[in-house]
């Protein structure tokens, strides 16, 4: 009988390079291969599994609706629709209307059509561009894509619907230089998480609000994948203390079940009209039953246990990082010795969101690193060619981030990383 890999090259696309593993089960932090073999997972579907593999209120609400009613369109109402959309409202600080749909390229399509409609509405029938930072990503649809400041992934599918444009990740005078009559909204990631986890500089988004709000075009925030409490607050833009005009959401939305919503400021989402956007299968009553058995697991977790968990996190990764450039122990870095004295080797995130990055000349990469740990019980996953990302479960304690942080350096030494 052939395998499973040989299967699945007869019969899917080729759009995926997976590692020779198969996962059956998941429970918590922790996942089980067709072998039985046990691994941590420290990557969690993508930022995905926020609430863990099969959470038992998670579990326990899906089973109960889909047992109910499981899909009726959106020609009818349905309660838990309404029941997350006020949630998620609530989240935003009010004044806020909701678009839900199946996926994070989705979210940020609608967040797209509802900046061209408002734009037009307000700056003028030319008002349609959308200026967005190299780097950033935003889907795979051919409008997500034209906004994903990615050049390389544009090539094969062009040509790219027009209307986009592109600046430095971080650089406020170059976005401020790039609004101009012809664009209605800025779209940006707080993080941005496809290309290593890149934090920006202190103070940017506030910069970037402050910006978009002189020259009157809308600020969209991509949180689809740093929101869910990711960083520690339930939105990233929530440390710079900002209200974007609209904030897009997915991935860790429904613990695995397809999700996403864009949530826009009252005035902007009532620049739609009936019949401008819709969907079969977004906001079904599963779906949102999930998304609310979500929120009701990570709500709490957010504060004090991320928190506590990220400083082990980042303290554990911090000290990889001085073993990967040859120094025994690792301390933060201060006035006199800003990087540490460290080239090359970096460690970027927030919350339960970090890219360890080994740097240009190290002896191995990321996928080589990757593969080491998992045969070693750890999921991660290369980033980039040079950095791994972590993106563990809000749940996990303490003792996981050490069995998994050794695990890390295990398969650090035996890549050739660690010296």
């Amino acid at each position: 009988m052939s395998s499973l890999p040989e299967r699945e090259a007869a019969v899917l696309w080729p759009t995926y390079v997976r590692p020779q593993v198969e996962f059956v089960r998941g429970q918590g932090v922790r996942l089980w291969d067709a072998r039985g073999r046990e691994y941590l997972d420290f990557l969690g579907g993508i930022a995905v599994v926020a609430a863990g593999h099969a959470h038992p209120k998670v579990v326990e609400a899906v089973s109960a609706q889909l047992g109910t009613l499981g899909h009726t369109s959106n020609l009818y109402f349905t309660g838990p629709q309404v029941e997350l959309a006020e949630r998620l409202v609530g989240h935003v600080g009010g004044d806020a209307k909701v678009f839900l749909s199946n996926s994070g390229a989705e979210a940020n399509e609608a967040a797209i059509k509802v900046a061209r409609r408002w734009g037009r509405a307000n700056r003028g029938e030319q008002a349609t561009g959308i200026v967005a930072t190299l780097g950033g990503f935003h889907g795979r649809t051919l409008a997500t894509l034209a906004a994903t400041g990615k050049p390389a992934m544009h090539t094969p599918f062009q040509p790219l619907p027009p209307g986009f444009s592109h600046v430095p990740f971080g650089d406020v005078d170059a976005l401020a230089a790039a609004i101009g009559p012809d664009t209605a909204a800025v779209l940006v990631e707080p993080i941005q998480g496809e290309a290593g986890i890149r934090v920006p500089p202190p103070g940017y988004l506030r910069a970037v609000r402050e910006v978009t709000s002189r020259a009157g075009v809308l600020l969209i925030v991509d949180e689809i994948q740093s929101g869910m409490g990711r960083t520690g607050r339930f939105f990233a833009h929530q440390h710079d203390e900002i209200r974007p005009d609209v904030v897009t959401m997915a991935k860790a939305l429904g613990s695995g079940y397809p999700i996403g919503a864009t949530i826009a400021r009252t005035e902007v989402a009532e620049a739609m009209q009936r019949g401008d956007h819709g969907t079969t299968f977004g906001g079904n009553p599963v779906a949102c039953t999930a998304a609310l058995a979500t929120l009701d697991v990570i709500e709490p977790l957010l504060g004090g246990h991320v928190d506590k968990v990220s400083t082990r996190l980042a303290d554990g990764l911090g000290e990889l990082r001085g073993r990967l450039t040859g120094r025994s122990t690792w301390a933060p870095p201060t006035a006199d010795d800003p990087d540490d004295g460290l080239p090359g080797a970096e460690v970027r995130g927030a919350g339960l969101w970090f890219a360890l990055d080994f740097g240009p000349e190290a002896p191995a990469d990321a996928r080589q690193a990757a593969l080491a740990a998992l045969g070693r019980g750890l999921v991660v996953n290369p980033v980039t060619d040079t950095a791994l990302r972590l993106a563990p479960p809000l749940v996990v304690t303490e003792d996981e981030i050490d069995e998994g942080l050794a695990r890390l350096g295990a398969a650090l030494e035996e890549a050739g990383l660690c010296r």
